[in-house]
This record gives C-alpha cells, sequence and structure tokens, in this order.
C-alpha cells in the first residue's frame, strides 16, 4: 500500500494547496495507477459520483475519451449493481447485463469477459466508484477481496475529504450553507491551458467583480458563464443572457433598460429590460464588442451608479446585478481605433479572462469527443458510439477554427453516418464505431504528417509481422501490438516516457500495457 498511500497524499496535499479538482486529472491517474498495479485487469476506471451518475475521473487501458461520458446508473445497470453491492461485486461471465465499457477498451475487439467493482462510499452516501475489466474469462480471479476492499476504503477517505475541503473552501469563499455549495464536479481539463483558466474563475466566481470573456467563436463562452453563474453567490438569482449583435440599434434601451407604456410609437406596454430580469442575479452581454459607441454611455452609467431609468420613466431605479461580458473582438485594439469606450473597457474587463482555442488545447480534444459521443449515443440509441484510431487521430490534427462548437457538429454528423451503415438490428447490441470517412474533415486532418507519433507508421521500409492464421483474434492483437511497440522503444532509446509521446498513449497506460504484453 505504500506506493498508493503516497499518491493518496499527494492528491489530498494538491487539494489542501488550494488546487481545484478541475486540475487534479495527474494527481487522480497516480491514484488509480498505483492502486492497480499488480492487478491483472486490462482496464480500470476511477468514478466519481456527479449529477445522478458517474464520471470518470481517471481511466487506464481506455482511452482518454472515456473521462468525458457521463454514466448513469439508470441507463448502466451494471454500474447500479455494484452501486447497490456491499462488499466487492464480481460479474459471472455469463452475465446478461451489459457492459458499460464494451468496446471502449484500447485492445478490445469483442467483449469485456471478466467485470468487478466495488463502490466508494460515506455511509450510505454513494462518493464513487472503481470498476476493473479484462477480456479473458476469470482473469481477476486471484484478486484478493479483502484487499481490495481496504483499499477502496482508504480510496473513499480521500474522496470524503476531497469533499469536504472542497466544500469548506466553497463556503469561506461564497459564504454560502452547505446544500448551497457547488456538488463535487466532473473531472476538470487535461490541458494546462484550461487548468488555469478554471483556477482564475473559481478565484473570481464568488467575488461579484465584472468579468471579460475574450475568445474566439465557439470556444464555449456562454458555457463558462454559467459556470461563473453556478458558483457565485448569486447561484439561486437568474442567469439572462443576451446577444448584443442581435439588438437592433433602435431597440437596445428598451432591450436592456426597459420602457414604460407609451414611451414611443409602439409601446403598448410596460416593459422591464434585461437588467431588471437579472436583478439579484448575473446578466451576460454576449458580442459585447457589436454595442454601437452611441449606446456605451448609457451601459456604462449603470455600471457606475447600479440604477437603470427605463425609457419613458422620471424615476431611476436601483438594480443589484453581476456583469459578465463575452467577445471574440480585442476590445483593446477597438478603443485603440476608436470604436469602443475606454472607460467603457476598463468597467467591463475587472478581471479579464481569455479562453483557449481549441488547437492550442489539443489535450482536451478526446475529453470533449467522450462529452459529445455519449450525447450522441443516447440520442441515436445506441448500445455504444466510439471513435476508431484513424477518427481519434484525425480530430487530434484538425485545427478547429469553430473551436468546441465545430468538435460538437462534427461528431453529431459522424455519430448519424455511422449508425447509418450499421444493421439496424445490431445498434442496441454492437460497438458503432466512427471512422475517419465519417467525420468528413478536409484531407489534411487525416495526414499522418500532421498526427503526433504517426509518422513511423507510414515508413515503408519498416518490417511489419508475418500472418499467422492459426492465432486467435486475441493473440494476434498482442501479437501486432507487442511488435509495435518493440519498434517505437527502439527508435526512441527505450525511453518509456517518449515512445508513449510518440505513440499517442498516456505514459501510465503503455507502461501497463507493456507488462501485460511481457515487454516489461
Amino acid at each position: 500500500m505504500t506506493i498508493f498511500s503516497r499518491a493518496l497524499r499527494e492528491l489530498l496535499s494538491a487539494l489542501s494547496d488550494g488546487k481545484p479538482l478541475d486540475a487534479l486529472h495527474a494527481q487522480w491517474s497516480h491514484v488509480l495507477a498505483a492502486l492497480v498495479r499488480n492487478y491483472p485487469a486490462d482496464a480500470c476506471t476511477l468514478m466519481v459520483s456527479v449529477e445522478g451518475g458517474l464520471q470518470p475521473v481517471a481511466v487506464l487501458g481506455m482511452d482518454e475519451e472515456v473521462c468525458g461520458r457521463h454514466f448513469s446508473l439508470q441507463a448502466h445497470p451494471r454500474l447500479a449493481a455494484i452501486a447497490a453491492h456491499p462488499q466487492v461485486c464480481r460479474f459471472p461471465r455469463d452475465c446478461a447485463l451489459p457492459d458499460p465499457f464494451d468496446g471502449l477498451l484500447d485492445a478490445d475487439l469483442t467483449h469485456v469477459h471478466d467485470c468487478m467493482g466495488v463502490a466508494l462510499r460515506d455511509g450510505d452516501r454513494l462518493l464513487g466508484m472503481l470498476t476493473l475489466d479484462a477480456l479473458v474469462p476469470d482473469q481477476m480471479a486471484d484478486i484478493d477481496d479483502e484487499e481490495l476492499m481496504a483499499a477502496a476504503e482508504l480510496l473513499a477517505t480521500c474522496l470524503r475529504l476531497t469533499g469536504q475541503l472542497e466544500d469548506t473552501r466553497s463556503r469561506l469563499n461564497q459564504v454560502l450553507s452547505p446544500e448551497e455549495s457547488a456538488p463535487l464536479q466532473s473531472p476538470g481539463w487535461h490541458s494546462p491551458a484550461m487548468a488555469r483558466l478554471y483556477e482564475s474563475m473559481a478565484l473570481v466566481a464568488p467575488t461579484d467583480l465584472s468579468v471579460l470573456l475574450h475568445g474566439e467563436t465557439g470556444v464555449g463562452k456562454e458555457r463558462l458563464t454559467r459556470y461563473l453563474h453556478e458558483r457565485s453567490r448569486r447561484c439561486n438569482g437568474p442567469l439572462v443572457k443576451v446577444n448584443c449583435a442581435t439588438l437592433p440599434e433602435s431597440l437596445i434601451e428598451s432591450a436592456l433598460f426597459g420602457h414604460r407604456r407609451g414611451a414611443f410609437s409602439g409601446a403598448s406596454r410596460d416593459h422591464r429590460g434585461h437588467f431588471a430580469m437579472a436583478d439579484g442575479g448575473t446578466l451576460m452581454l454576449d458580442e459585447i464588442g457589436e454595442l454601437p459607441l452611441s449606446q456605451q454611455p448609457r451601459l456604462l452609467r449603470v455600471l457606475q451608479e447600479g440604477e437603470i431609468q427605463p425609457l419613458g420613466s422620471d424615476q431611476a431605479i436601483k438594480v443589484n446585478v453581476r456583469l459578465i461580458a463575452a467577445t471574440n473582438r480585442d476590445l483593446a485594439e477597438e478603443v485603440a481605433a476608436g470604436r469602443f469606450r475606454e472607460d467603457l473597457y476598463h468597467r467591463l474587463s475587472v478581471f479579464p479572462l481569455r479562453i483557449p482555442p481549441l488547437r492550442e488545447r489539443r489535450e482536451d480534444i478526446l475529453l470533449l469527443a467522450g462529452h459529445f459521443l455519449e450525447d450522441n449515443r443516447v440520442r441515436l440509441g445506441l448500445a455504444n458510439l466510439r471513435l476508431d484510431i484513424s477518427a481519434e487521430q484525425a480530430l487530434l490534427a484538425w485545427h478547429w477554427p469553430g473551436n468546441v462548437r465545430e468538435l460538437e457538429h462534427t461528431l453529431s454528423r459522424a455519430g448519424l453516418r455511422a449508425m447509418g451503415e450499421a444493421r439496424p438490428e445490431s445498434r442496441r447490441t454492437a460497438v458503432v464505431r466512427i471512422g475517419v470517412a465519417h467525420l468528413d474533415l478536409p484531407l489534411e486532418a487525416s495526414s499522418s504528417h500532421d498526427i503526433p507519433g504517426t509518422a513511423m507508421l507510414s515508413t515503408p521500409s519498416r518490417p511489419q509481422p508475418a500472418v499467422d492464421n492459426t492465432l486467435s483474434l486475441r493473440e494476434a492483437t498482442d501479437t501486432f501490438q507487442r511488435h509495435h511497440i518493440e519498434q517505437v522503444l527502439t527508435a526512441h532509446d527505450h525511453n518509456w516516457a517518449a515512445s508513449a509521446r510518440a505513440l499517442d498513449m498516456d505514459s501510465a497506460n503503455l507502461h501497463r500495457l507493456g507488462r501485460r504484453l511481457g515487454l516489461k
């Protein structure tokens, strides 16, 4: 337990240092790797309870996109059975319950044949879950249940302390009651850029400071606004969103500040306006850079005085609104060009946050893909929906000018195309795989020279293993993987970290696969 205990201490130390859960992917992965390092499992997950289901915070033997998926207990009866079991839950090889990870294992070309798991609890409350899967029947029969339960209890204690630290920090920052505190969140971003962004958002969210979100179209400014609102003191108040680019110039004052009946032609009744609607909550002004220069002084006065005056009224009304502005323009450049008031710019950007485009955080592409794949699996009524390796490489190679929104729409279309090619009778039982052709990305997205770790795959002189028709599918797969990893290790002087990067794999996953294949 020494290595496992050390990994737990590192996790708790990072939390006590103020690092939010959203930035702890590496620590969660170290905990899982240390816990199962000597177990003969082909894949493992460590999941935490969130939003009525389970979300992986670390995986081994599976693609990182699995961390973007949400597994509801209602939709996955095996997970529900583990959650209800008081000890280690083992499933017989002929169990009819579908396995949630069928088709998701790195080496899996058929199905999981050995499955077990243990719920992580604080009394009767489900905190999370540890699952182990293997492709060979009875492969994990020799795992000691008492030892696994002892490790699970330590892990549950760690999750409980994690929740307490998060809850304490939330209450100290927000002065909220425990039931108002934000729940344990899903795993965070894998990229350093997004981890830093979420650390900054966690810092500013409990305050009433105005925030300026700057980022390209499609990076998720609306989602981040919702995150800031839900983590603030105003989380029980309204969140009102206004797109300034869609407001006709003649109606901007009325839309934002309201009007009284008869204030202008067509004003047949009183209108509250978006600031009044957001009183006690948060107002998001999207595309703030599109606000006409002529209308900016009224907005500046509201921010300075904290009051509005509806059109046609001679009385000012106090409003208590936290403002979050968003733009894909560089407002500093707009100020220099005379298209935006400098005093308004400084009022809006009390706490500016830049949202990095997707091309600057490629580590998050598969995480986001997993989330969108799960959404589409449910929407299309499929047993499972996943990417094949060519599709993963194409996603990682493309530069995503439309950012997260483009990725979401690309996977929605690809999922529909892949489903159309699958036999109707197999959609509820088989794994539907998205290939590179289903993505319909420009050709350069599939070019091997653009994809990390694939340069050697196209070398014509590279020897390939001979085909042995006597091998089973599992044996043939192992033979190919063993040969390919040996080649990559040789090319990188047996540096496992460098080889993992070349293979576009998590280093812990490569070490684990190497042990199973007899390379370590």
